[in-house]
């Protein structure tokens, strides 16, 4: 949970009956554009008023409505005795986002408000604003809102949609939220609380080049008269995402001089990350609180004096990927019921960096190790995956494939006579260890991760059934370069990952003396073309111009890409920590000739 409180200081005086506001947190404001207060009272010469808001950075879960309510109960508590008099929780937490068709459901949006008043019921003193489905007015369209109530003496007392429905990436709102037409102000201890959700700030003209949508939600409320403006988010994470989300809210404090707050989802559901992060900006700009990345938190803030005590970032890229990746496994593997993960160690930098993001996620004594070495196996990979086990204290077995391997072969001979071996042969391999991985998974209840990275699983180098199987595909948004900087970063705590997976070339171990760089070409240049395709949106000939690789190259891997959708739209989910993940966020066809 993050917890912010904010302290205003009001000077007033009184002018034709009423008070006019001329001083706010400290900072002078022009008597013409002061509001009145409703204040009935006779006049002081100064009149503090003390409005303390929390933050609650809260991990809710999809469906689990008796969980969220317990969360939201002891977060509305905690914000209660620490003197706030106002708490918000992250976009439609009652649920938990993103619900999807689930709204469909008329007894999961009916859920989901029942909750929300059995928790004003219990704090009748405190205002309490929370994100929740609401049904649509109308008889045609759709049937639900993405909504923000506010909860107080004991109810639901008033109740602001989204206008903004991003349909974008991993976004399908418009699948299934009707739009808010407009939107009001909210007032509480009598200051006007522009109250938006999530991308409803997505939208400033001064600091997006282009826009996605023609009204500004922010703006419309702040010429209404909003004095402070309250952002309740699940904004998914991605690396670089933190800096501009803050880079965003500093402008639009700027812009309208007004302290902007935001609350924002923690937590990982299916393929998506929310790193928190919550964010309470005065209105020069300056971040005066910070919620912890990838965590819940509590974050206790003065603003009576715009002093504060942020957090700061978690660093750089390296630090933030590993952070989403961790979180990522470990809602995952929790939330689908899980506690044990199961992963095929094969020796390699892909595998010893899954086993370590494991350790992290769930605890060494959750995870266990499997090597299966067969004929075509290097006298290292046992040997550096019995160390990275040992490293991390992680339960280790090895089950040679070979006379299972040999078995298959035996057993297809007759069907294969005259033909010469393939690629048949090695995906019998691959999918051996598959079948393996998912008996030790079955027996000991556990989940599979498979230990594909972005590169790999781009271009189709991996086996349908074989090394694809699994449950969550931990590092397929990481690429292979990345997978490097990654372990490196993760040895610079210590000695974990061993030297000789990181530097000996990679291999599939299939063939004899098999090299990744037999069918593809160098990472370095396999990830840049795949960076300019993928995440760009760039044509052959863009990429050729921009990066200088051959053109052949190019047109080489593009088509590998293209002819690959058909292994991941089978794949297991994977976390998404790049700007375009493939999975739900990049939705392209199977069947298909579109090389461009």
């Amino acid at each position: 949970m993050c917890c912010i409180s904010i302290d205003v200081a009001i000077a007033a005086t009184w002018e034709g009956g009423a008070w006019r506001r001329l001083f706010l947190c400290g900072k002078p404001r022009s008597e013409k554009s002061s509001t009145a207060l409703p204040f009935s009272s006779r006049p002081r010469a100064l009149y503090t008023v003390a409005v303390k808001i929390a933050l609650a950075q809260i991990n809710p879960t999809v469906g689990d409505f008796t969980g969220n309510l317990a969360r939201m109960r002891e977060y509305a508590g905690r914000a209660q005795s620490q003197g706030a008099s106002l708490v918000a929780f992250p976009e439609l937490c009652a649920c938990g986002y993103p619900p999807r068709d689930l709204v469909e459901l008329p007894a999961f949006v009916g859920r989901a408000r029942a909750i929300l008043e059995e928790l004003a019921a219990e704090f009748p003193s405190l205002t309490i604003v929370a994100g929740l489905p609401t049904p649509a007015a109308g008889e045609t369209g759709k049937r639900v809102m993405n909504s923000a109530a506010a909860l107080r003496q004991g109810g639901i007392d008033f109740v602001q949609s989204k206008r903004l429905l991003p349909t974008y990436d991993v976004f399908d709102e418009v699948r299934t939220f009707v739009p808010a037409k407009s939107q009001s102000l909210f007032t509480h201890q009598g200051k006007q609380f522009a109250l938006t959700i999530c991308e409803d700030a997505w939208n400033d003209k001064s600091f997006w080049s282009r826009r996605l949508y023609g009204e500004d939600p922010v703006e419309d409320l702040v010429r209404q008269g909003g004095e402070v403006l309250l952002n309740i988010s699940a904004s998914p994470f991605h690396v670089g995402k933190p800096a501009l989300r803050e880079a965003m809210l500093k402008a639009i404090a700027v812009r309208y001089r007004i302290p902007v707050l935001l609350v924002n989802q923690v937590g990982g559901n299916d393929s998506l990350v929310f790193d928190g992060c919550s964010l309470a900006v005065n209105p020069q700009g300056e971040v005066i609180a910070r919620g912890r990345a990838f965590d819940e938190d509590l974050l206790l803030i003065d603003t009576d004096e715009l002093r504060g005590e942020p957090r700061e970032p978690l660093g750089g890229p390296e630090a933030t990927a590993y952070g989403a990746l961790v979180l990522g496994t470990r809602d995952y593997v929790r939330k689908c019921g899980f506690a044990k993960v199961a992963v095929g160690l094969s020796g390699g930098i892909d595998s010893a960096l899954t086993a370590v993001v494991a350790v992290d996620a769930l605890g060494k004594e959750n995870v266990i190790g499997i090597a299966m070495p067969s004929q075509y196996s290097s006298d290292g990979s046992v040997t550096d995956a019995r160390e990275l086990a040992r490293n991390l204290g992680i339960r280790f077995e090895v089950v040679p494939i070979k006379p299972i391997f040999e078995s298959y072969r035996a057993a297809l001979a007759p069907v294969f006579q005259g033909l010469a071996e393939d690629v048949t042969e090695e995906n019998l391999q691959a999918r051996t260890r598959g079948a393996l991985l998912m008996a030790v998974a079955n027996k000991y209840n556990a989940l599979v991760l498979t230990t594909g990275n972005k590169s790999e699983v781009a271009v189709g180098y991996c086996t349908l059934y074989g090394d694809m199987v699994g449950g969550l595909a931990v590092i397929s948004d990481v690429p292979k370069t990345m997978v490097y900087r990654l372990a490196r970063w993760v040895n610079q705590r210590g000695p974990v990952i061993p030297e000789a997976s990181i530097t000996k070339p990679p291999s599939a171990e299939l063939r004899p003396g098999q090299m990744d760089s037999d069918s593809l070409p160098p990472y370095e240049v396999l990830d840049r073309i795949l960076e300019e395709y993928v995440e760009n949106m760039k044509a052959a000939d863009e990429i050729v111009n921009d990066t200088g690789i051959d053109a052949a190259t190019v047109r080489f891997v593009l088509r590998l890409i293209d002819r690959s959708e058909y292994k991941r739209q089978q794949a297991a989910p994977g976390i998404r920590i790049s700007t375009k993940a493939f999975g739900i966020g990049r939705r392209f066809p199977i069947a298909a000739h579109h090389q461009i």
